[in-house]
């Protein structure tokens, strides 16, 4: 059956089945990706049924992962590394900032580094320290690196798929809140741009952009607008580099307001530089300030207390009444 009804997180593993069946260059590694099927069983299966060369269990030391996945790409393969929890990355920074983004640059081109770095991020989940980071930016930032997040099932099952089939390193954040939120999958569709934008709702009033997680925050929101006679349109970005610049702009110039929507701080956050932007590409259509929301510029709190640092929809609505007022 071409469209099923799925979890966001077995569509990433059927999706991960399907490209180890398409391209036997395809390798998953990380901690627990086999025998255990991953934290979020996100894997599992995979290793039962196509071995332990091409599912690999590895130890537990971030570095060396990425540093044998760039030495596995340099050989032809495609690597797919699964970091268990966004606060696990860090000891992989040094490797992926320096080696892996630098790759192709550094060799004018010549060489490939199709390699995909899995990142579950973000929180909502009650996990403990180190567990519920929203660290896109420190990527995004990076030159070399393509950094997207799916915020639904038929985004994961095919962006991970087109991130796979890069030649380019692509770090892929998933919305680990979402894992469990299921949606239609058509595993026979002709998919969009890795690195389109679209627009989840319609709308006249204003422009919210999101992505990954809070995308369904936005979708409710604008719900809960609708109610009051306001007509919101949603953006999920899909890809915050490189950014669809194009599709936020031709939805500002309709709307005349945007509100920017992510987990991670604002403080120096994406919609720092989507504000910066569409400011200057908008400038003559604004008729109000772009406004930001999302976490504060502190560290992660302890799990009682993170439905206070997340944005929710109270946060989002209270930021488009602000704009509507001016």
């Amino acid at each position: 059956m071409a469209v099923q009804k799925l979890p966001l997180a077995k569509a990433l593993n059927e999706s991960l089945r399907k490209a180890l069946e398409t391209d036997p260059k395809v390798v998953v590694m990380g901690l627990d990706v086999g025998k255990l099927g991953g934290v979020f069983r996100i894997t599992d299966g995979l290793q039962k049924d196509f071995g332990e060369d091409r599912v690999v269990d590895t130890p537990l030391a971030e570095s060396g992962i990425v540093g044998t996945a760039i030495g596995l790409a340099l050989r032809g393969y495609r690597p797919v590394v699964e970091i268990q929890f966004d606060g696990f990355v860090f000891p992989a920074y040094d490797q992926i900032v320096t080696q892996l983004a630098k790759m192709r640059a550094r060799s004018l081109g010549t060489v490939k580094m199709p390699v995909v770095i899995r990142i579950p991020y973000g929180g909502g989940i009650g996990a403990v320290e180190h567990h519920s980071e929203s660290p896109e930016s420190l990527f995004a930032h990076v030159a070399g690196l393509k950094v997207v997040t799916p915020a639904n099932s038929s985004d994961a099952y095919w962006m991970l798929q087109q991130a796979i089939q890069s030649d380019d390193p692509v770090i892929f954040f998933e919305p680990k809140r979402r894992y469990w939120d299921k949606g239609e999958v058509d595993t026979e569709a002709i998919p969009g741009e890795l690195h389109k934008a679209r627009v989840a709702r319609e709308g006249t009033d204003l422009t919210l952009v999101a992505y990954g997680p809070m995308v369904k925050t936005c979708l409710e929101a604008a719900a809960a607008a609708a109610e009051e006679g306001k007509s919101i349109e949603v953006v999920d970005l899909r890809s915050i580099s490189p950014l669809d610049f194009d599709t936020i702009q031709a939805s500002v110039e309709k709307t005349r307001r945007l509100v920017v929507v992510h987990e991670a701080p604002v403080f120096f956050g994406s919609g720092a530089e989507i504000a910066a932007r569409i400011t200057e590409r908008c400038f003559y259509h604004l008729e109000a300030p772009v406004l930001r929301v999302g976490g504060y510029h502190a560290p992660y709190p302890p799990a009682r207390l993170e439905e206070e640092y997340l944005p929710g929809l109270d946060r989002v609505l209270d930021a488009v009444d602000r704009s509507l007022a001016y």
